[in-house]
Formats: structure tokens, sequence, C-alpha cells
């Protein structure tokens, strides 16, 4: 028996160094494109792309499923070709990533061309990344958000803002350089968090003007400068719903587009269980009110085209799986329901 322990052992230590190393390979091959300009040059001939238009990625619908193809170098030189628009595109894109197979995944955006000639050639549209974001496939979402947060910092750092003159990319768009200053830019995530405050029987969820009707969500904001995670947990929440946290945990993080490019940092947070009375910052917030477990499960369950009541009110509705919302709030269920 012991014989047989050790060489499953031995096999799952083998595969698990295999897999290491495939992850080792492979962000170290990403690393070179970034510092080695003319392998990055010859990659883009060989890699594949995803297409945006004004930061919109371009999906295809099959059947009900939407997908996000990955053209070819030679497809897209093809499509630009037709558009007379064939000169310097490869300087344009950025490098998103790579396959297990090292074929690097680059992502281009198309907003000063016709979009209607585009997406006739490829049977496909160009859609909102936030619709786009929670109908493809749980792999793709992560990649179109990084690729549309890359793309618009890269369009909204054309120039430098100490000497006002042009900046320049490296062709896997991992900086921008001001050769008059010898400045050198990087892509930047903003810190945020997003709170789920619980008094022990009840968490608390609110809902912004700008929200769909009938939405909740957990509590979030962006942190001051200066401040670390718990600070910024128990300031967002005090400001928000006027509660004092008495402890909190950290959950999980997750990169979100949504206004810029931000590290959404996830923690739940628990209140004092005679802490019933809310004090609502009315210009940031709309509502915001306790939840019991029961009302949380109908409302995880609920979708949105199905809570618009016949007087016309709402009922709640919930972040759907792929936001970190999500997660916070079945963390919450979970554990009352242990």
């Amino acid at each position: 028996m012991a014989a047989a322990y050790q060489a499953l052992h031995r096999r799952v230590s083998s595969l698990a160094c295999r897999l290491h190393s495939t992850y080792v390979r492979k962000m170290r091959y990403l690393n070179q494109l970034k510092e080695d300009d003319s392998l990055c040059r010859q990659a883009q001939t060989s890699g594949t792309f995803y297409l945006f238009h004004n930061l919109s990625p371009f999906l295809q619908k099959v059947g009900k499923k939407y997908l996000v193809p990955q053209l070819s170098a030679a497809e897209v030189k093809g499509i630009l070709e037709k558009l007379q628009e064939a000169e310097q595109w490869m300087e344009k894109s950025v490098l998103i990533g790579c396959s297990d197979e090292h074929r690097p995944r680059f992502a281009l955006d198309l907003g000063a061309l016709d979009k209607s000639v585009i997406e006739s050639e490829l049977q496909g549209s160009f859609t909102d990344l936030r619709k786009a974001l929670f109908v493809v496939d749980g792999e793709d979402s992560p990649l179109l958000a990084s690729a549309q947060s890359l793309l618009r910092w890269h369009d909204s750092h054309q120039y430098c803002s100490k000497t006002g003159q042009p900046t320049e990319k490296n062709p896997a768009g991992s900086k921008r350089v001001c050769h008059a200053s010898g400045v050198t830019y990087y892509p930047q995530m903003s810190p945020v968090v997003i709170t789920l405050v619980s008094n022990g029987s009840q968490c608390l969820l609110a809902r912004q003007p700008s929200f769909p009707q009938g939405m909740f969500t957990a509590l979030s904001g962006f942190c001051d400068l200066g401040e670390n995670v718990e600070e910024a947990v128990r300031r967002e929440v005090a400001e928000e719903v006027g509660l004092e946290v008495e402890s909190l945990r950290y959950s999980a993080s997750q990169h979100w587009p949504f206004p810029g490019s931000c590290l959404m940092i996830a923690c739940h947070a628990l209140v004092a269980a005679q802490q019933h009375e809310i004090s609502m910052d009315t210009l940031e917030l709309e509502e915001a009110r306790w939840f019991g477990l029961e009302e949380v499960v109908e409302g995880l369950k609920r979708e949105p085209s199905s809570a618009k009541q016949e007087d016309g009110s709402f009922l709640p509705w919930f972040p759907p799986k792929q936001a970190i919302a999500h997660q916070l709030i079945r963390e919450w269920v979970q554990q009352q329901t242990a």
C-alpha cells in the first residue's frame, strides 16, 4: 500500500511540475515579447487578433452563443486592405496574452474605420463591453476586459504630461515613451475596495441611480492615496451608510474595466449586531438596505428580465456571476447556511 501511495504521489508531483513549467515558460515568453521589439514584431505575423471598434469588442453570434473570434494576421490584413488601411496597422495592436502553445494574442482597435463594412465582412457586430462580458464564455471575459483597458490607456496617454510632446508605444503596447523628456509611462490600475457588509444575520446591499432598475450590489469605492485596504473599507462603509466596521476579511480580487482599469479588492465586513440604522449618503446612493437570507437566495435566482412586476416596480436582483460582487453574496449565503 505504501509503495502504491508513493508511486501515485510521484505521478501527481510530476504532473504539477509539468504544469508549472508550462506556466513559467509562457510567462517568460510574454515578458520577452514585451522587452524585445523585433521579436514582438515577428510574433505579430503569426499571432491572433481580437478586434475592437471604439473600445467595443467584435462578437459573432452562433445559435444562442456569442463567440469572440480570433483572427489570423492574414485575415486582419485582408480586411484592412479592402478598406485601404493596410499601412502600419500592426503598430497599433497591443499584446494581451498567448496560448499554452505560445501563439501570441493581440488586440486591435479599428475605431477610425467604417464599422459596418467590417461587421458585414466578418458576419458579426461590435458590442458594448458591459454586455459582452456577460454573454461570452468565462475564459474570454477577462481577456476582453484586459484588452479594452490597455487600448483605452494608450488612447488617453498619447502625449507626455511633462512636455506635452507625443509619446510612442513599443510594439507590445506594454509602455509608452516620451523621447523629448526620456520619461517612460506604464499602464496602471486603480485599487477599488468592494465590501459586503453584514451584521451577522443580514447583509447590506445598495444601488446607485445609474444602476439598472432593481439591481443591488455591495458597497465599493476607490482607495485614497496613502490608504491600505483595511482603512479604505472602513472609510467607505462609514461614508456611504454611516456604519462602523468591527472586523473584516479579504475574499478575492478581480480586474474590472469600468470606469477605467480597476483592481477590485473584495472583502467581507462585519458591523455590530445592534447597528441597524443606515445613514445613507444620498450623493452616492439611491437606496441601501438590509437583506435577509431568504431574500438574497431569491435574488440570486432572479434574472433582470423577470424582475419587473405588473405595477412597474422591480424586485431586487444582483450582479451576474462574472462580477466579484456576485461571489461575495454567494459566499455570505454559504456562510449563513453552513
